[in-house]
């Protein structure tokens, strides 16, 4: 349950995923995401790194082996968010039915 707990905190799993394809500088990931403010990125990238998913680099943040193993275990949940999203969309340019 501790992980879930990580990963339910707003902005962790956001985080994440911007760090997905290579490491990020703390300015960037704040650009990515907006409305995320600059305390509350510090808080989650240290609960991050001290949970071994994450690690400081030279180039900014990137993700560690257990992090890219998440990345790894994410991405069904990723396709099943496309998925989702497109039934959503379509459900929405249907007519109601009376």
């Amino acid at each position: 349950m501790a992980a879930m707990d990580l990963f339910g905190r707003r902005w962790a799993l956001r985080i994440l995923w911007e760090l997905r394809a290579g490491p990020l500088g703390a300015r960037a990931l704040l650009a990515r995401c907006e409305g995320l403010s600059s305390s509350v990125l510090y808080q989650r990238l240290r609960e991050l790194a001290s949970s071994g998913i994450i690690a400081s680099s030279p180039d900014g943040y990137e993700l560690t082996r257990l992090g890219t193993a998440l990345r790894d275990a994410l991405r069904p949940l990723d396709e099943w968010a496309a998925t989702w999203a497109q039934e959503q969309e379509h459900n929405d340019q249907e007519p109601p039915q009376t």
